[in-house]
């Protein structure tokens, strides 16, 4: 079974791989001159818990969790 993934989705994983890991004290902030597409994934990432801000802020616990996942594809993928 092939499953349509949208844009959006992929948007929000570059997002996610760009949040760093070695400390729960660091995060991102996304400007509000970035481009929409990339506000637009930090409102969904932000709207399924897995980042603390609308515009970034830290990972959630959650967030941490799915960025080790998402960390693990990428360097089976490479």
């Amino acid at each position: 079974m092939t499953k349509n993934y949208s844009d959006t989705l992929f948007e929000e994983m570059k997002l996610l791989a760009k949040f760093p890991t070695q400390s729960q004290l660091e995060g991102i902030k996304i400007h509000n001159d970035a481009t929409p597409i990339v506000i637009t994934a930090a409102k969904a990432l932000f709207d399924k818990g897995l980042i603390s801000q609308t515009d970034g802020g830290y990972l959630t616990d959650s967030g941490i969790e799915t960025v080790d996942n998402l960390h693990r594809v990428l360097a089976t993928l490479s």
